[in-house]
């Protein structure tokens, strides 16, 4: 696994995203889902992005391929390799040098077969040699370019999605879910791939509900809450729940089953009833009036965590 101190291929400043919505008529109110996000993805590395569902792990997926709905706005910055990001710079590197490996099998078009696909309908010998390549490499049947997608099992469809992404050479993917409706070992072998993808000095930002699986593989562990971002630490810390710094990150460490499997009571806030302060406070047993304020970002111990209390 990589070092922390690569340089970055991707790195994401205080990026807020709000939907714009209409309640009781005309009466007009922005919902910000996402706020003041940080994360990082450095050369050689592969960052789990994890949390439950709906604290924004598919969005910023979306705010980095610039694909968000028409009623969606994002701020902040976004860097891809020391370049800073204008809508119109993303939509160039977007299916080439950054890549998305979707949540659904349904991005697959289901009149067309599955090489054509693959080639973007291009026929020369060169991008077909290349799919072909590819498709011995991630130890798809011979005959799968000629299939149409409802004749794949569900982890040949993953493959076929993870090989339209390479056919590009990307610097960086972005792999949403890419392993519900896989068994085990076809779970594990797809993550192999974005972590030998990785070790070749590329870039891979895992978006996973599956921390298990995210701790086998990953260099660091982002953990969102509630649209933001509330600790990023290195996989190692999470051996144990001491070396962790946020409250809600060790509540996620306790209910894995090798830990004692132990629920945390309350829900996640709904983004239109957000608490004052920190997010996660009302379900918090460290919770001080002082967690109502501002709470910034802080490194400790090679991590960063937004809690006041975080040692």
């Amino acid at each position: 696994m990589s070092c922390m101190n690569n340089k970055d291929i991707l790195q994401i400043k205080n990026l807020s995203v709000s939907f714009t919505q209409y309640e009781k008529g005309l009466r007009k109110i922005d919902l910000k889902v996402i706020q003041n996000l940080n994360v990082s993805v450095g050369e050689g590395e592969l960052v789990a992005v994890v949390g439950a569902s709906g604290s924004g792990k598919s969005l910023l997926a979306h705010a980095i391929l610039g694909i968000l709905p028409h009623n969606c706005d994002a701020e902040g910055n976004i860097w891809f390799e020391d370049e800073l990001l204008s809508p119109e710079r993303i939509e160039e590197l977007r299916g080439k040098k950054i890549v998305l490996v979707p949540q659904s099998v349904t991005y697959l078009d289901p009149l067309e077969k599955v090489g054509k696909q693959v080639r973007k309908e291009q026929n020369d010998k060169s991008v077909r040699k290349k799919q072909e390549e590819l498709f011995a490499f991630y130890k798809l049947p011979q005959n799968t370019s000629d299939l149409y997608p409802f004749e794949l099992s569900g982890g040949m469809a993953r493959r076929v999605l993870l090989t339209t992404a390479m056919m590009e050479s990307p610097r960086l993917i972005i792999a949403d879910e890419p392993t519900p409706g896989l068994h085990l070992e076809a779970a594990k072998k797809a993550m192999g791939h974005f972590r030998e993808f990785a070790d070749k000095g590329n870039g891979v930002l895992l978006i996973t509900h599956d921390i298990e699986l995210a701790l086998e593989v990953a260099d660091r562990i982002a953990v969102f809450y509630a649209g933001t971002t509330v600790e990023e630490a290195p996989v190692a810390d999470f051996q144990s729940v001491d070396t962790l710094r946020h409250p809600y990150t060790k509540a996620l460490w306790r209910a894995l089953p090798q830990n004692g499997f132990h629920p945390f009571p309350g829900n996640q806030p709904y983004a239109k009833d957000m608490p004052n302060g920190c997010p996660f406070g009302p379900r918090c047993p460290q919770l001080t009036p002082e967690c109502e304020g501002n709470i910034l970002e802080q490194t400790i111990r090679f991590g960063t965590v937004r809690c006041i209390h975080a040692k």
